[in-house]
Parts: structure tokens; C-alpha cells; sequence
């Protein structure tokens, strides 16, 4: 637990499950953990922080709530898991069959959403040690000495978002019922070995995958424009009502996703600006598309790849059915060893540290809701445009390094979208990462009432 944590904050929930276990990590944790080695600041950006507020109909003291969770952590192994080194150099998962859960216990008013808000921001900025700690935090808020809300604070080293989503549901399904009798899915040590085992035929598919792909990607022209600033990346979020709604509405007109809306845009608006005939994007793939991962308590997620083709300088409604082939593309090949895919690329004679750098990431954290485009409300230009002048724009902690220049993700918000640029200040100066996040409002805004031509800048701007 964080050292941060007073003793006499806390109280514990035991577990008892089955019995102790080790075994390699899975593909996704590999990366992960690279990821986190390499940055002093990633665990701001990977923690996934929740909050759960305790069912009307639950038993809300303590004592309940914390058998609750004494009983979820029993019933999936993932929650269990430590990262340990090996004498080897590497790292192996070691699953627990009994112990502790602390949990922290904080005092609130009202419904406790308040408190258990800056418990999320407090508790999810302190880095994991995984090797001492379990990779879930928990704690309570009560009010009145009742347990209205529950925080929790994932690593993402073990678990992913959707994820989440499962360790959720059960947890909401045990403190109405006492416990759940159905077998809990697939958990990270299962898929780990899956993917060292049986799964290896399909990484080797998406390795030669990657390598045909890049190969297009040759000679890309990419110099720097700036020295170097501490952190490397800058990073800047608007929120906006209006890109919500714009993308929602471009969505359900043109029968996609509005993931693949937010990332057409994202796309155009770069590629236009830069004249780009082919593009090399990466994003995030799931992967629980086999129907043995779809409630699997573990990370699954890995990054996919595909290149874009727009020497033909195609309208922005054109390019939204090809954006969504070549991403799907992708998506069919973001299963694969990291370590096997390294080592090709550098058998191919490329630093696997930067050659990715000249070329776009995209990442939708959004949960599934957000790709929603059911009873859509129809706004005209005039009501995005006004909603526009209420989005926000703030800064955010930067990065001390990624593999690429330039990455959006799209986060939640409360009736809006968050849209959140990092840019390597070596490629894109800080004062261009604003006007970029504006500019893609403008973009999705015009799009969601007329065709954008190439090269998709809004309002005609070539």
C-alpha cells in the first residue's frame, strides 16, 4: 500500500481462494511494464481510477462492504497478481491464494461524491509498486458511518479497461448478494499462458503483418522544427460538448462508429495540414473479440497498425468508410508477442525506439456507451457552434517520452467529450496544440452538416 496511507485510516479484507501460482506475463503487461520503466510520469496517465457508489439496496456498513471486497479479490485472480523479478532478469506473475486487502477509510458528507472524487485524483497519481502491492486500491467513503462510495485505482500493468468494466459489474452483483456462484472469466496468468503457448501462430501472422505495412511507410520526411523541453511531450485536453454531439451525429448518419468519426478527424486534420499522401496510424486495439476474452479479468489491450492511402485526396465523408477498413485491418492484427515483433523490426534494420515517430497514435478510452448513436439528437450548425464557445481547454501533465509525436485520446466526460493532444515539443511546439484541438472541433462541426473536402481544414482553410 502507499506509504502515504496512516494505520489508523485503514482496515483490511481478507481473501481465500484456491492456491498459489506463477507463470510469465502477457503481452500487453510486457509493454506496460516497458512503458512504465522508461517514464517517471506514465502511472498518471495508466492508473485507472473508478468510483462506485454502494447500491441503495446493499448492505452499506463497513463490515459488509469490506467482505465484499475480500470476495471479489477471492474470485479473481487478476486482482491477486504481484509482478515479481526473476533472477533471470525478467518478470513473472505470482497469484496469491489468501491474504489482505487494506482499505482506506475517509469520513464525507452528503453523498460522499465529493470526497471520493479527490480520493481518485490523490490515490490514482501515486505510482504501483508492483512488487509489494496488489494491482487494485481500495477505499471508502462514509458518511455517517455508512459506506456510500467506493474508490478503486487499478494498475493498467495487469488489467485493462474493459476489464474494469467486469471487476465492476461483479462487484456491484457481491455487495447486493453476499458472492457469486458463476465461474469468474479468463484471468491474466490464463491468458498469459494462452499467448506463450497457442496463441503463437497468430503473433507470428501479425508480425509479418506489421513488417509489410511499414515497409510503405519507408522515407517518410520527418525533421525536427525545436529543441527539446522538459517534460518531451506537451499535452493539452479540450472539452466539448459540441465535438460529443457532432461526432454522434456524423456517426449515425453515415452508419460507423463515432470512435472512427474522432479518428478520421484527428487524422485529417494532421495529414491535411502536413500534405501527407500516406499515412502509418497506430491505435489501441481490445482485443476481446474471441468470445473466451470478452469478460476476462486481464490486460488484453495492444497496440494495432495500418496505413492510410490518400494521394487521391479523398472528401472527409469518403474518408470515413476507408479510415474504418484499414483500422479494422489493424485491429486484426494488434495480437502478437511485443518482444517477437522487436526483434523483427530490428532484424529489418530499424531502432524500434523511433520508428514510429513520424507517424500518428489514436486511443478512445471511452466507455462502450460512448460509441452510442441511438436516438441521436439532430443540432444544427448554429447550436454546435454556440455549444463550442462553452469547451474548455487545459494543460496536463506531460510526458517524458512516447513513440510517436503526436497522440489523441478520447476520454469521458460529463455530457461531452474530452479530447486530449500530447505533442513532442521537438516536432510541434506547445503553442500549436490548442489551436489543433480547436481546429478538430471546427472540423467535426462543419462535417456534421456538409462534406469537407481535402485538405479538411475547417472553414476552407487550405
Amino acid at each position: 500500500m502507499p506509504t502515504e496511507w496512516a494505520m489508523d485510516d485503514l482496515v483490511h479484507a481478507e481473501f481465500h481462494a484456491g492456491r498459489t501460482d506463477s507463470g510469465p506475463m502477457t503481452w500487453a503487461q510486457q509493454v506496460m511494464w516497458r512503458a512504465a520503466t522508461l517514464s517517471k510520469t506514465q502511472h498518471l496517465f495508466l492508473n485507472l481510477r473508478r468510483v462506485l457508489a454502494v447500491p441503495r439496496r446493499a448492505p452499506d456498513d463497513l463490515a459488509s462492504v469490506a467482505r465484499a471486497i475480500g470476495a471479489l479479490v477471492g474470485r479473481h485472480a487478476g486482482l491477486r497478481t504481484r509482478v515479481c523479478p526473476t533472477p533471470e532478469g525478467a518478470n513473472r506473475q505470482e497469484v496469491a491464494a489468501a491474504g489482505q486487502v487494506p482499505i482506506l477509510v475517509v469520513a464525507g458528507d452528503g453523498d460522499g461524491s465529493e470526497v471520493a472524487a479527490g480520493l481518485m485524483r490523490r490515490l490514482g497519481d501515486v505510482a504501483f509498486d508492483h512488487a509489494r502491492e496488489w494491482p487494485v486500491r481500495f477505499a471508502v467513503v462514509q458518511v455517517d458511518d455508512r459506506v456510500r462510495q467506493l474508490v478503486l485505482i487499478f494498475s493498467h500493468s495487469t488489467v485493462d479497461a474493459y476489464a474494469v468494466d467486469v471487476v465492476l459489474r461483479d462487484l456491484r452483483l457481491i455487495l447486493l448478494r453476499g458472492d457469486l456462484r458463476t465461474p469468474a472469466g479468463l484471468q491474466s496468468l490464463d491468458v498469459a499462458r494462452r499467448q506463450h503457448g497457442p496463441d503463437q501462430p497468430r503473433s507470428d501472422r501479425a508480425v509479418a503483418y506489421w513488417a509489410r505495412q511499414y515497409e510503405r511507410l519507408a522515407g517518410t520526411p520527418f525533421e525536427q522544427v525545436a529543441p527539446e523541453l522538459t517534460p518531451r511531450l506537451r499535452r493539452g485536453t479540450l472539452v466539448s460538448s459540441a465535438v460529443a454531439t457532432a461526432a454522434r451525429m456524423i456517426a449515425a448518419r453515415h452508419r460507423t462508429s463515432v470512435s472512427t468519426v474522432l479518428l478520421a478527424a484527428s487524422t485529417a486534420l494532421a495529414a491535411g495540414a502536413t500534405g501527407r499522401q500516406i499515412c502509418g496510424l497506430f491505435n489501441m486495439a481490445h482485443n476481446r473479440f474471441r468470445p473466451e476474452y470478452v469478460d476476462a479479468v486481464a490486460n488484453l489491450g495492444q497496440i494495432g497498425f495500418c496505413v492510410l492511402d490518400i494521394a487521391d485526396r479523398p472528401s472527409f465523408f469518403e474518408l470515413l468508410p476507408r479510415i474504418y477498413r484499414v483500422a479494422l485491418d489493424g485491429y486484426s492484427h494488434a495480437y502478437y508477442d511485443t518482444a517477437a515483433m522487436r526483434k523483427n523490426f530490428e532484424t529489418m534494420g530499424y531502432d524500434y525506439t523511433t520508428a514510429f515517430l513520424p507517424h500518428y497514435y489514436f486511443n478512445d478510452v471511452r466507455l462502450p456507451a460512448g460509441n452510442a448513436v441511438d436516438d441521436v439528437a439532430e443540432r444544427s450548425g448554429s447550436q454546435l457552434r454556440a455549444a463550442a464557445e462553452r469547451s474548455t481547454f487545459s494543460w496536463t501533465d506531460g510526458l517524458d517520452v512516447a513513440s510517436w509525436h503526436r497522440l489523441v485520446h478520447v476520454v469521458d466526460a460529463p455530457d461531452a467529450v474530452g479530447l486530449t493532444l500530447s505533442a513532442d515539443s521537438r516536432f510541434l511546439p506547445p503553442e500549436t496544440v490548442e489551436p489543433y484541438l480547436r481546429d478538430l472541433e471546427r472540423l467535426l462541426i462543419e462535417a456534421a452538416h456538409r462534406d469537407v473536402g481535402w485538405p479538411w481544414q475547417p472553414g476552407g482553410r487550405g
